[in-house]
């Protein structure tokens, strides 16, 4: 009987993360949330690079948060200005205890604690061409499906297809037993 699974059955648990960047991951997407943002963590791109917040808003525009969480984890990571080429925003957000300054000012910046966050700096637009926005949104579409399906399966429950609806099967279920 095995007493420790190695495998990780939670689709949204990537675990490549530090704490302190899904601390100031958790507080955008409660902004993102309240703004009524669409949001996937995590998301591949067609460039081959991996977006860390991938939103969609309500208006259609795409945004991509990259999360910094040290001075030298923007430093090194060079691959930032690639992500423009997918979203019409791009955003950096980070915590207290980096400095603001070292973003670059063409770029959004949020504020996060882990219990929310601030838009410290608007993103500038720059619009998406229209064949990259149906790309980056069927994307968009399709991952969030997948997972939708993979967290579904990972609860082990079996899941009934009813058309009219779980609440109407238990009215019928009740209704039998009278």
């Amino acid at each position: 009987m095995t007493i420790l699974n190695v495998y990780n059955n939670n689709p949204l648990i990537d675990g490549r993360q530090s704490e302190r960047a899904m601390l100031v991951r958790r507080g955008v997407q409660l902004l993102l949330h309240e703004m009524r943002h669409a949001i996937l963590p995590e998301l591949p791109l067609a460039s081959g690079r991996r977006a860390d917040l991938l939103t969609l808003s309500e208006k259609g525009e795409i945004w991509i948060i990259e999360i910094k969480t040290s001075i030298e984890d923007f430093r090194v990571d060079r691959k930032w200005p690639d992500y423009r080429q997918h979203c019409d925003r791009l955003f950096f957000a980070t915590h207290k205890d980096v400095p603001l300054d070292i973003f670059p000012e063409d770029c959004g910046l949020f504020l996060s604690d882990g219990y929310g966050a601030h838009m410290i700096r608007e993103a500038p637009e720059h619009r998406l061409a229209p064949a990259t926005r149906k790309s980056v949104t069927l994307n968009f579409s399709r991952a969030a499906a997948q997972r939708l399906l993979l967290a579904e399966w990972a609860t082990g429950k079996d899941f009934a297809f009813s058309p009219r609806g779980e609440s109407a099967q238990r009215a019928d279920e009740g209704a039998e037993e009278l």
